[in-house]
Protein backbone atom coordinates (compact mmCIF):
# COMPACT_ATOMS: atom_id res chain seq x y z
CA UNK A 1 0.00 0.00 0.00
CA UNK A 2 1.40 3.41 -0.97
CA UNK A 3 1.32 6.37 1.44
CA UNK A 4 -1.37 7.93 -0.76
CA UNK A 5 -3.50 4.79 -0.58
CA UNK A 6 -2.98 4.64 3.19
CA UNK A 7 -4.28 8.17 3.85
CA UNK A 8 -7.17 7.72 1.40
CA UNK A 9 -8.21 4.56 3.24
CA UNK A 10 -7.84 6.33 6.60
CA UNK A 11 -10.10 9.16 5.49
CA UNK A 12 -12.71 6.91 3.87
CA UNK A 13 -12.96 4.54 6.85
CA UNK A 14 -13.42 7.41 9.30
CA UNK A 15 -16.85 8.27 7.91
CA UNK A 16 -16.09 11.90 8.70
CA UNK A 17 -18.01 14.78 7.20
CA UNK A 18 -14.64 16.10 6.00
CA UNK A 19 -14.29 13.23 3.56
CA UNK A 20 -17.35 14.30 1.57
CA UNK A 21 -15.99 17.82 1.13
CA UNK A 22 -12.64 16.45 -0.10
CA UNK A 23 -14.36 14.72 -3.03
CA UNK A 24 -14.99 18.04 -4.77
CA UNK A 25 -11.39 19.26 -4.71
CA UNK A 26 -8.92 19.09 -7.62
CA UNK A 27 -6.39 16.23 -7.30
CA UNK A 28 -3.42 18.04 -5.69
CA UNK A 29 -5.52 19.83 -3.10
CA UNK A 30 -7.49 16.67 -2.40
CA UNK A 31 -4.25 14.73 -1.87
CA UNK A 32 -2.92 17.40 0.51
CA UNK A 33 -6.04 17.70 2.67
CA UNK A 34 -6.48 13.92 2.79
CA UNK A 35 -2.92 13.48 4.03
CA UNK A 36 -3.33 16.27 6.60
CA UNK A 37 -6.61 14.78 7.79
CA UNK A 38 -4.96 11.36 8.15
CA UNK A 39 -2.24 12.92 10.32
CA UNK A 40 -4.88 14.54 12.54
CA UNK A 41 -6.74 11.23 12.86
CA UNK A 42 -3.54 9.36 13.75
CA UNK A 43 -2.68 11.64 16.68
CA UNK A 44 -6.31 11.83 17.82
CA UNK A 45 -6.52 8.04 17.82
CA UNK A 46 -3.59 7.91 20.23
CA UNK A 47 -5.76 9.61 22.86
CA UNK A 48 -8.99 7.77 22.05
CA UNK A 49 -7.67 4.25 21.53
CA UNK A 50 -4.69 3.90 23.90
CA UNK A 51 -6.00 3.14 27.39
CA UNK A 52 -2.73 3.72 29.26
CA UNK A 53 -2.04 7.49 29.52
CA UNK A 54 1.69 6.86 29.91
CA UNK A 55 1.84 4.86 26.70
CA UNK A 56 -0.27 7.49 24.92
CA UNK A 57 2.13 10.23 26.08
CA UNK A 58 5.07 8.28 24.67
CA UNK A 59 3.24 7.86 21.36
CA UNK A 60 2.50 11.59 21.14
CA UNK A 61 6.16 12.30 21.81
CA UNK A 62 7.01 9.92 18.97
CA UNK A 63 4.73 11.96 16.71
CA UNK A 64 6.56 15.14 17.69
CA UNK A 65 9.76 13.46 16.59
CA UNK A 66 8.11 12.33 13.36
CA UNK A 67 7.09 15.93 12.61
CA UNK A 68 10.71 17.03 13.06
CA UNK A 69 11.91 14.17 10.86
CA UNK A 70 9.37 15.03 8.18
CA UNK A 71 10.47 18.64 7.95
CA UNK A 72 14.07 17.40 7.82
CA UNK A 73 13.10 15.37 4.77
CA UNK A 74 13.01 11.96 6.50
CA UNK A 75 9.39 10.95 7.23
CA UNK A 76 8.75 7.33 8.18
CA UNK A 77 5.00 7.11 8.81
CA UNK A 78 2.87 6.73 5.67
CA UNK A 79 0.66 9.68 6.64
CA UNK A 80 3.70 11.93 6.88
CA UNK A 81 5.22 10.54 3.69
CA UNK A 82 1.95 11.44 1.95
CA UNK A 83 1.87 14.91 3.51
CA UNK A 84 5.50 15.92 2.98
CA UNK A 85 5.25 16.79 -0.74
CA UNK A 86 2.55 19.37 0.02
CA UNK A 87 4.21 21.42 2.79
CA UNK A 88 5.70 24.11 0.61
CA UNK A 89 2.83 24.40 -1.86
CA UNK A 90 0.21 24.98 0.83
CA UNK A 91 2.13 26.70 3.61
CA UNK A 92 1.94 23.81 6.08
CA UNK A 93 4.45 24.42 8.86
CA UNK A 94 5.81 22.20 11.61
CA UNK A 95 4.22 24.43 14.25
CA UNK A 96 0.80 23.70 12.75
CA UNK A 97 1.26 19.97 13.24
CA UNK A 98 2.83 20.36 16.67
CA UNK A 99 -0.13 22.50 17.80
CA UNK A 100 -2.51 19.65 16.91
CA UNK A 101 -0.35 17.27 18.96
CA UNK A 102 -0.36 19.77 21.84
CA UNK A 103 -4.16 19.76 21.74
CA UNK A 104 -4.21 15.98 22.00
CA UNK A 105 -1.76 16.24 24.90
CA UNK A 106 -4.36 18.33 26.75
CA UNK A 107 -6.79 15.42 26.38
CA UNK A 108 -4.30 13.23 28.23
CA UNK A 109 -3.70 15.70 31.03
CA UNK A 110 -7.18 16.97 31.86
CA UNK A 111 -10.73 15.70 31.64
CA UNK A 112 -12.53 18.91 32.64
CA UNK A 113 -12.50 22.58 31.61
CA UNK A 114 -13.27 25.18 34.25
CA UNK A 115 -14.67 27.78 31.87
CA UNK A 116 -15.23 28.58 28.22
CA UNK A 117 -11.97 30.51 27.95
CA UNK A 118 -10.09 27.31 28.80
CA UNK A 119 -12.17 25.31 26.35
CA UNK A 120 -11.48 27.88 23.64
CA UNK A 121 -7.73 27.47 24.09
CA UNK A 122 -8.12 23.73 23.61
CA UNK A 123 -10.38 24.22 20.56
CA UNK A 124 -7.83 26.59 19.05
CA UNK A 125 -5.27 23.78 18.97
CA UNK A 126 -7.43 20.86 17.83
CA UNK A 127 -9.80 22.75 15.52
CA UNK A 128 -8.76 26.34 14.84
CA UNK A 129 -5.30 25.37 13.62
CA UNK A 130 -6.84 22.56 11.57
CA UNK A 131 -9.19 25.10 10.00
CA UNK A 132 -6.27 27.41 9.19
CA UNK A 133 -4.30 24.66 7.45
CA UNK A 134 -7.39 23.50 5.60
CA UNK A 135 -8.13 27.04 4.38
CA UNK A 136 -4.58 27.29 3.02
CA UNK A 137 -4.99 24.00 1.18
CA UNK A 138 -8.39 24.96 -0.23
CA UNK A 139 -6.89 28.23 -1.44
CA UNK A 140 -7.19 31.79 -0.16
CA UNK A 141 -6.19 35.25 -1.29
CA UNK A 142 -7.27 37.22 1.79
CA UNK A 143 -5.65 37.29 5.23
CA UNK A 144 -9.11 37.69 6.78
CA UNK A 145 -9.94 34.16 5.63
CA UNK A 146 -7.75 32.83 8.43
CA UNK A 147 -10.09 34.39 11.01
CA UNK A 148 -13.04 32.75 9.24
CA UNK A 149 -11.23 29.39 9.33
CA UNK A 150 -10.56 29.63 13.06
CA UNK A 151 -14.17 30.59 13.78
CA UNK A 152 -15.45 27.73 11.64
CA UNK A 153 -13.09 25.30 13.36
CA UNK A 154 -14.40 26.43 16.74
CA UNK A 155 -18.03 26.10 15.63
CA UNK A 156 -17.47 22.56 14.37
CA UNK A 157 -15.59 21.54 17.50
CA UNK A 158 -18.40 22.90 19.69
CA UNK A 159 -20.78 20.79 17.61
CA UNK A 160 -18.58 17.74 18.17
CA UNK A 161 -18.66 18.38 21.92
CA UNK A 162 -22.46 18.56 21.92
CA UNK A 163 -22.78 15.41 19.81
CA UNK A 164 -20.27 13.44 21.89
CA UNK A 165 -21.38 14.27 25.45
CA UNK A 166 -22.31 10.67 26.17
CA UNK A 167 -19.37 9.13 24.33
CA UNK A 168 -16.93 11.42 26.16
CA UNK A 169 -18.61 10.65 29.48
CA UNK A 170 -17.93 6.94 28.92
CA UNK A 171 -14.25 7.89 28.85
CA UNK A 172 -14.62 9.97 32.00
CA UNK A 173 -14.37 13.29 30.11
CA UNK A 174 -16.62 16.33 30.22
CA UNK A 175 -15.88 19.12 27.75
CA UNK A 176 -18.82 21.29 28.78
CA UNK A 177 -17.34 24.09 30.96
CA UNK A 178 -17.82 23.38 34.66
CA UNK A 179 -18.92 26.91 35.49
CA UNK A 180 -21.74 26.50 32.96
CA UNK A 181 -22.76 23.19 34.52
CA UNK A 182 -23.01 25.06 37.81
CA UNK A 183 -25.03 27.88 36.22
CA UNK A 184 -27.63 25.37 34.99
CA UNK A 185 -27.40 23.28 38.19
CA UNK A 186 -26.23 20.17 36.35
CA UNK A 187 -23.79 17.99 38.28
CA UNK A 188 -20.88 16.22 36.59
CA UNK A 189 -22.10 12.95 38.10
CA UNK A 190 -25.40 13.31 36.23
CA UNK A 191 -23.58 13.48 32.90
CA UNK A 192 -21.20 10.66 33.77
CA UNK A 193 -24.13 8.44 34.76
CA UNK A 194 -25.69 9.00 31.30
CA UNK A 195 -29.11 7.64 32.22
CA UNK A 196 -32.54 8.52 33.66
CA UNK A 197 -33.76 9.94 35.92
CA UNK A 198 -30.85 12.39 36.16
CA UNK A 199 -29.61 12.41 32.59
CA UNK A 200 -32.35 14.03 30.54
CA UNK A 201 -33.56 16.61 33.00
CA UNK A 202 -34.93 20.03 32.11
CA UNK A 203 -31.72 21.43 33.55
CA UNK A 204 -29.61 19.33 31.19
CA UNK A 205 -31.75 20.34 28.22
CA UNK A 206 -31.38 24.02 29.13
CA UNK A 207 -27.62 23.58 29.41
CA UNK A 208 -27.43 21.93 26.01
CA UNK A 209 -29.67 24.55 24.44
CA UNK A 210 -27.20 27.18 25.67
CA UNK A 211 -24.30 25.23 24.12
CA UNK A 212 -26.15 24.91 20.80
CA UNK A 213 -26.99 28.62 20.66
CA UNK A 214 -23.34 29.48 21.14
CA UNK A 215 -22.25 27.03 18.44
CA UNK A 216 -24.84 28.41 16.00
CA UNK A 217 -23.72 31.97 16.74
CA UNK A 218 -20.13 30.89 16.06
CA UNK A 219 -21.18 29.43 12.69
CA UNK A 220 -22.82 32.78 11.90
CA UNK A 221 -19.67 34.68 12.94
CA UNK A 222 -17.56 32.45 10.71
CA UNK A 223 -19.77 33.03 7.69
CA UNK A 224 -19.74 36.78 8.30
CA UNK A 225 -15.93 36.75 8.48
CA UNK A 226 -15.41 34.96 5.14
CA UNK A 227 -14.30 37.48 2.48
CA UNK A 228 -16.40 37.30 -0.66
CA UNK A 229 -13.20 37.06 -2.72
CA UNK A 230 -12.40 33.67 -1.18
CA UNK A 231 -15.90 32.21 -1.01
CA UNK A 232 -15.48 30.13 -4.17
CA UNK A 233 -12.10 28.76 -3.03
CA UNK A 234 -13.45 27.90 0.41
CA UNK A 235 -16.34 25.79 -0.87
CA UNK A 236 -15.09 22.66 0.95
CA UNK A 237 -15.18 24.53 4.25
CA UNK A 238 -18.70 25.72 3.48
CA UNK A 239 -19.68 22.11 2.75
CA UNK A 240 -18.38 21.03 6.14
CA UNK A 241 -20.08 23.97 7.83
CA UNK A 242 -23.44 23.04 6.31
CA UNK A 243 -23.06 19.37 7.21
CA UNK A 244 -22.12 20.19 10.81
CA UNK A 245 -24.81 22.83 11.17
CA UNK A 246 -27.44 20.41 9.86
CA UNK A 247 -26.26 17.84 12.41
CA UNK A 248 -26.44 20.39 15.22
CA UNK A 249 -29.95 21.46 14.24
CA UNK A 250 -31.03 17.81 14.12
CA UNK A 251 -29.64 17.19 17.61
CA UNK A 252 -31.48 20.29 18.79
CA UNK A 253 -34.79 19.25 17.22
CA UNK A 254 -34.45 15.84 18.88
CA UNK A 255 -34.18 17.37 22.35
CA UNK A 256 -30.44 16.79 22.83
CA UNK A 257 -30.69 13.02 23.31
CA UNK A 258 -26.90 12.69 23.27
CA UNK A 259 -26.16 10.88 26.53
CA UNK A 260 -27.06 7.37 25.39
CA UNK A 261 -26.34 7.61 21.66
CA UNK A 262 -24.17 9.28 19.04
CA UNK A 263 -26.38 11.07 16.57
CA UNK A 264 -25.08 11.20 12.99
CA UNK A 265 -26.20 12.04 9.48
CA UNK A 266 -26.25 9.26 6.90
CA UNK A 267 -23.45 9.21 4.29
CA UNK A 268 -26.00 9.90 1.54
CA UNK A 269 -27.31 12.95 3.36
CA UNK A 270 -23.79 14.29 3.89
CA UNK A 271 -23.03 13.82 0.21
CA UNK A 272 -26.26 15.56 -0.77
CA UNK A 273 -25.46 18.57 1.48
CA UNK A 274 -21.93 18.74 0.06
CA UNK A 275 -23.20 18.59 -3.54
CA UNK A 276 -25.85 21.23 -2.90
CA UNK A 277 -23.27 23.53 -1.33
CA UNK A 278 -20.93 22.94 -4.27
CA UNK A 279 -23.62 24.11 -6.65
CA UNK A 280 -24.71 27.10 -4.59
CA UNK A 281 -21.34 28.09 -3.08
CA UNK A 282 -23.00 29.05 0.20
Amino acid sequence: MTPEQYVQDKAARSGSSFYYAFLFLPPQRRAAITAFYAFCREVDDVVDEVSDPGVAAVKLQWWRGEVAATFAGKPTHPAMRALQPHHEAFGIRAEHLLAVIDGCQIDLEQTRFLDFAGLQRYCHLVAGIVGEVASNIFGRSQEATIRYAHQLGLAMQLTNIIRDVGEDARRGRIYLPLDELQRFEVKAAEILQRSAPWGYSERFTALMRFQAQRALATFDAAMAALPEADRERQKPGLMMANIYRTLLEEIQRGGFQVLHQRIALTPLRKLWIAARTHLRAR
